[in-house]
């Protein structure tokens, strides 16, 4: 699918919006950067653009990064000295655009809803959350041989949650001979564990049966690895935390024990920024051709 003609403007991010540029790029959209003021080497097709709100108008498309903005409008990039902030005036210079992001707080909804923006929160579609929560995994899996000094063949581990990433992590540490243990609430999401060949328990159980666990996989955006249940955690265990930030582990007690605790939330990005950002992409391309295809059909 072409995009000719049209304007999108990309902010902040990591390797993942470079990958995105390129795609929109080769379906001859109009890209612009913003926030990218140390790229080494011009990205062909694209032009930078100062982070003004004179030089934001004219857009169809809005690219934020795939965390998101912070509460405070910051927006972090990776190829930018420091966070660039998204105020109420650079909202009301893109009245027209529409926003994407991976994921959406309350400062962005509130903003986008104020100003007129239509918001659409990429995480939130199960065409990009499935298949984004295979680099997930595999980062998850590449985190956990990092950062312990044991196998995962023969190892105990733990998958608190059971949604997208959890199903698609757990049978893969399955596949590399660990023995893993599966916590979720919903009766279906443990009915489909069993059925994977896993050990299923309700979350609730938690506590009780996390005593094992070699490494512990978080993917509820909830307080639910709780200082009760890392004080009957082994001091040798690892918690890797998958959520959206701040996680759902209590890091601050796990520290004081002396267990390792990380919050990981954009993996992706970190371990494979091309493949995920190609996910990201074609749903992309998807979104902002059907979105020309609407605004050609009101004009008619």
């Amino acid at each position: 699918m072409l995009l000719s003609g049209k304007r999108v403007l990309i902010v902040g991010g990591d390797a993942r919006q470079l990958e995105i540029a390129r795609t929109l790029v080769e379906r001859d959209a109009l890209v612009y950067l913003a926030g990218y003021a140390n790229l080494h080497a011009p990205l062909a097709g694209t032009q930078l653009i100062d982070w003004t709100p004179e030089g934001l108008g004219r857009f169809h498309a809005v690219i934020l990064p795939a965390k998101g903005i912070g509460e405070d409008g910051t927006v972090d990039s990776l190829f930018n000295p420091r966070p660039i902030v998204m105020n109420d005036a650079h909202f009301r210079a893109l009245f027209g655009a529409v926003l994407y992001t991976g994921i959406a707080g309350a400062y962005l909804r509130e903003r986008a809803a104020r100003f007129g923006l239509p918001l659409v929160v990429l995480f939130d579609r199960d065409d990009v959350a499935i298949l984004n929560a295979v680099p997930t995994a595999e980062g998850a899996i590449m985190f956990a041989i990092q950062h312990t000094d044991i196998t995962l063949h023969q190892s105990h581990t733990a998958v608190v949650g059971f949604g997208r990433v959890g199903m698609t992590l757990a049978p893969r540490l399955k596949a590399l001979g660990s023995n893993v243990t599966v916590f979720a609430r919903q009766s279906e999401a443990l009915a489909r564990a069993y059925e994977m060949g896993l050990i299923a328990y309700d979350i609730g159980e938690l506590k009780r049966r996390i005593g094992d666990a070699d490494a512990v996989f978080n993917t509820v955006p909830a307080p639910v690895v709780t200082a009760e249940v890392i004080a009957a955690m082994k001091p040798s265990a690892f918690i890797l935390d998958l959520a959206s930030h701040p996680g759902g582990t209590d890091f601050h007690f796990a520290e004081k024990r002396g267990i390792r605790a990380m919050l990981a939330p954009s993996l992706p990005g970190l371990v494979a920024p091309k493949t995920a950002g190609r996910i990201l992409a074609d749903v992309l391309t998807k979104l902002i051709g059907a979105q020309q295809h609407e605004n050609g059909e009101r004009s008619r």
